[in-house]
């Protein structure tokens, strides 16, 4: 099945094709469209399905259309930065910071933390699937873990090298790409998604 993912973003298309092996990805600039969603919604859920909506309003007929919103949710900043994950420092920095920027400002305002028990986070991820305005379909998973001291390792992106997955006991930047498609949150919503495709195929 061909899949409009609702995002610019190369990372996000190459992780979600290595999730849905049967499916082919397809971004909107490789179909001519212009898209850009402000993601200004309270929760995850209401971002991916405001993208999808917006994205399939303008997407070829018969075309599925998937989007996800995800970010880190840090408990000793009250769920922060949460929805807001991606524009975590701009208060302070007046910019978008680079993601290296953002992970050294977080473990900066995590430094006094000396406890891994209080350095708990979890990644979250929503997925919202538009096949006609009459199915539309959401998903929310999440993995648990902590903040690490310090980054590590190379591999994903964003938070993946500060964040710790307690259930592998290496920070997401460490995994495999098999690794993290097991153990990662939008891996895990990506199976639920992978059930529901078959169903609808």
């Amino acid at each position: 099945m061909n899949i409009l993912l609702a995002s610019n973003n190369s990372h996000k298309r190459e992780e979600f094709s290595r999730l849905l092996k049967a499916h082919t990805l397809i971004l909107p600039k490789e179909l001519g469209l212009d898209f850009d969603f402000e993601e200004d919604k309270a929760t995850f859920t209401e971002n991916a399905l405001g993208k999808a909506m917006a994205l399939a309003a303008n997407a070829p007929k018969n075309m599925v259309v998937l989007a996800d919103d995800s970010g880190l949710c840090v408990d000793a900043l009250g769920g922060g930065p949460g929805v807001r994950t991606a524009r975590y420092g701009m208060e302070t920095f007046g910019r978008l910071l680079e993601s290296g920027e953002r992970n050294l400002f977080l473990l900066e305002n995590m430094a006094h933390l000396k406890e891994p028990s209080e350095r708990s986070a979890q990644f979250v991820c929503a997925l919202a699937l538009v096949a006609d305005k009459h199915r539309v379909f959401t998903f929310c998973e999440s993995v648990h873990g902590r903040i690490a001291f310090a980054a590590y390792g190379k591999g994903g992106f964003g938070y993946d090298p500060v964040f710790f997955v307690t259930e592998a006991g290496k920070t997401m930047a460490e995994l495999t790409d098999e690794e993290k498609d097991h153990y990662s949150h939008r891996g895990r919503a990506a199976r639920h998604l992978i059930t529901l495709l078959g169903e609808i195929a």
